[in-house]
């Protein structure tokens, strides 16, 4: 019987799909912008149609947290959550619903996040009320990597419940935070108590600040968009400080022995924001077009999986979730089913593939998506499209005017999906941090 591992769940912000050098990225001038995590795919598993649960932060947060689907929760409307949801006791992940970290603490892991939380406000929600025993990061979608401000300039620092003031560049407190945890945890690990650690890093979420960019949190303070700065160099340097920490926090499990029984996940929230490389893919963040939802998945677990594998599975945010409880033999509270299947046999075998149909939908635009086997339905402001992904995976050979059944089935597949969900709600909001009139379409 294989010992129940530790679990590091990493999860990156707006990262694009061919970002990291083993999905594909070009180096930097500085060098490769993702040794580490090409190490960690190489020595592991990496998933080439993997997808987020949402082209959006807070939405995908919520299916990672749960195991299901997100439109499941009211939270889970708002495209996303954003800072005037402060003080709401409706809009964030609800303390009472069972958590992928109270369901393993329940099993008797140790749990804590490290890193962004941005699923609803003190004191109605919080990390500390779902699941987590310990907390260090921001609770709202974007702050600056100084100041640790949010948009509206609300210092948003928090370890526990406690606001946090701490100098530092956010990527490296996170890693410092992570690295302090692991520490404390590795003699509880070898004596038979698993942790769980989330590590939701910012980066490379806006602002376009590296470690030597702190003369720019008073330039971008009223605007954290920073829509008038920022490259493609300042953006893989961002990457690269993630890859760094991660590369401490890979040592430190070795280090203390452990590395073997842990298993370690990476992805992004969604698909890349303006400097992200998402080719060969079309659109990025807030799109249903395969750049705004296919992320980055890679899984290392030496005790399990094999090194060298690729697999073109599909999956979800919250499918990951359904496996790390399935892999500490942690059940679903019988009353909250899971959406998400369990990838332990694709752990155990990277051959093995199956096809499971995945839905999503979207308020913004009006868009909506399915995607079984090879096939993808799409519907985006009214226009409804059918691409083959393994012949077309940038969607622009449009098949519903040649293969109209094909797109009929999947459409009324997609509207039988929806009709089991609840409806999107009058009051959800979208909000959209640049327009066309801030740069020209992508």
């Amino acid at each position: 019987m294989t010992t129940r591992p530790n679990i590091i769940f990493i999860v990156a912000d707006d990262l694009g799909y061919a970002d990291l050098g083993c999905y594909g990225g070009r180096d930097a001038a500085f060098g490769p912008v993702s040794p580490v995590l090409d190490q960690l795919a190489a020595n592991g598993l990496k998933l080439t149609q993997g997808y987020s649960n949402s082209p959006v932060c807070s939405p995908t947060r919520f299916a990672l947290m749960t195991a299901r689907y997100q439109y499941r929760l009211r939270g889970a409307a708002e495209e996303p959550i954003n800072s005037k949801s402060r003080g709401s006791t409706t809009l964030g992940l609800p303390p009472e619903h069972p958590t992928l970290p109270s369901l393993l603490r329940a099993s008797g892991y140790r749990t804590a996040l490290m890193g962004k939380w941005h699923l609803g406000y003190p004191p109605a929600f919080g990390p500390l009320r779902s699941g987590y025993e310990e907390f260090f990061g921001p609770m709202s979608g974007g702050v600056d990597y100084f100041t640790h401000c949010s948009s509206n300039g609300t210092h948003d620092l928090y370890l526990g419940d406690e606001e946090k003031q701490q100098d530092g560049y956010l990527t490296d407190l996170i890693t410092d935070h992570a690295l302090d945890y692991v520490k404390r945890m590795a003699e509880g690990a070898k004596d038979g108590t698993p942790f769980f650690l989330s590590l939701h890093y910012t980066a490379p979420h806006w602002p376009w600040e590296t470690r030597d960019d702190e003369a720019l949190a008073q330039e971008v303070k009223t605007n954290l968009f920073h829509l008038h700065g920022g490259n493609i160099e300042t953006y893989r340097r961002m990457i690269h400080h993630m890859d760094e920490g991660i590369g401490r926090i890979m040592a430190a499990l070795q280090r203390h022995g452990i590395d073997r029984d842990t298993l370690v996940v990476f992805t992004s929230d969604n698909g890349g924001e303006r400097f992200s490389d998402n080719w060969p893919l079309v659109g990025g963040k807030m799109d249903l077009t395969e750049g705004g939802i296919r992320v980055p998945w890679i899984a290392h677990w030496p005790a399990v999986i094999a090194p060298g594998g690729v697999s073109a599975q599909t999956c979800m945010t919250m499918d990951w979730s359904a496996t790390m409880l399935d892999a500490a033999g942690a059940a679903a509270h019988a009353d909250y089913p899971l959406d998400g299947r369990s990838l332990m046999p694709l752990l155990r075998d990277a051959a093995v593939i199956d096809e499971p149909p995945l839905f999503w939908r979207m308020n913004h635009r009006g868009q909506r998506a399915m995607r079984q086997g090879v096939w993808k339905y799409l519907r985006v402001d009214g226009n409804d499209y059918l691409f083959n992904l393994a012949d077309d995976e940038r969607e622009r050979a449009n098949r519903a005017p040649v293969e109209p059944e094909r797109l009929q089935a999947m459409r009324a597949a997609w509207e039988a999906w929806n009709a089991s969900m609840p409806a999107i709600p009058d009051d959800a909001t979208v909000s959209l941090g640049y327009s066309a009139k801030d740069m020209p379409q992508r």
